[in-house]
């Protein structure tokens, strides 16, 4: 996983932090649910880590949303 702040990351981080707590999950019990480490989780939702797309998809799983819903908002760079 690439490390460092980017655009893209700050806003996936944004939505990601967005729909857990829409959810009512705690960083902790999320990180658990989806199956990834919780100081990883919190490197996502801060954009200091740029998730693959395996990740994506158990995050998305998890919080039981289609893919594009996570990355909804999320533009590319030009």
């Amino acid at each position: 996983m690439t490390q460092g702040k980017n655009s893209e990351c700050i806003s996936f981080g944004e939505r990601l932090r967005e729909l857990r707590k829409k959810k009512g999950f705690s960083q902790e019990g999320f990180a658990d649910h989806a199956e990834v480490h919780r100081t990883y989780l919190g490197g996502l939702e801060r954009g200091e880590r740029n998730p693959t797309l395996t990740v994506m998809v158990k995050i998305a799983r998890a919080l039981d949303v289609p893919l594009s819903k996570l990355v909804k908002g999320v533009e590319a760079a030009k």
